[in-house]
């Protein structure tokens, strides 16, 4: 078993958006990029509200979902 540390050492690559050169440890944005993706999509939480499911009239239920047992 070899036990080598992993080289995580920034190399420079392109930003996968912008396209400039940028030393980074894994292909990706750079953090310019990052931050104005963060900025433009981090939006605040909201609650939602849901309906509750009601069947359309049209739709009838099938003969195992009406059965008695």
């Amino acid at each position: 078993m070899i036990d080598d540390p992993l080289d995580l050492t920034p190399v420079e690559q392109p930003c996968l958006r912008c396209r400039r050169i940028v030393a980074m440890r894994f292909a990706g944005v750079c953090p310019t990029c990052r931050d104005e993706l963060r900025a433009k999509f981090d939006l605040e939480a909201r609650d939602v509200t849901v309906t509750d499911y009601e069947p359309k009239p049209n739709v009838t239920p099938n003969a195992v979902a009406t059965r008695d047992d």
